[in-house]
């Protein structure tokens, strides 16, 4: 018998549950050891004295778009086996407003979402306030989201 986690959208299996979590992990070691949640790689590009990290998202862009291509070319299924789907959101100016917020915390923290948890991991315990700035500006968005501009 599977023990199940029921979350808010759908219900988990543990050994998706496991899958997940093995699959984060690694991507936190690719985030550590590809340098990229260090605090100098992230100053040093934004004053655009090394290009690494837009090597690096670069590279991220290419794959996400040749992994977007074959996901839809062949009706890619999640762990949970249900068809992935993309839909895109429409553009509007609280896409500049927020991407702007988002890349000044970006440049002042020298982390964006992903690799906060991998500094946390690797000992970064100034990353824990980072974290909290995260969560406090997630809960922030949610109750001001009726008045944004959508």
């Amino acid at each position: 018998m599977t023990t199940l986690i029921r979350t808010t959208s759908s219900t988990l299996s543990v050994g998706v549950a496991v899958r997940t979590l093995i699959m984060g992990m690694y991507f936190g070691l690719v985030l550590v050891k590809s340098e990229v949640v260090l605090w100098q790689r992230i100053h040093d590009m934004f004053l655009f004295r090394d290009p690494y990290m837009y090597l690096v998202i670069g590279t991220a862009v290419f794959v996400g778009g040749i992994s977007m291509l074959v996901i839809k070319r062949y009706s890619v299924h999640d762990m949970s086996g249900n068809k992935i789907t993309y839909k895109p959101k429409p553009y509007h100016k609280g896409v500049i407003f927020g991407g702007t917020i988002f890349g000044m915390g970006w440049a002042i923290t020298g982390a964006c979402p992903g690799p906060i948890y991998a500094q946390i991991g690797g000992g970064e315990w100034m990353a824990l306030l980072t974290f909290a700035g995260a969560m406090g500006g997630m809960y922030l968005y949610a109750w001001l989201r009726p008045r944004l501009p959508h």
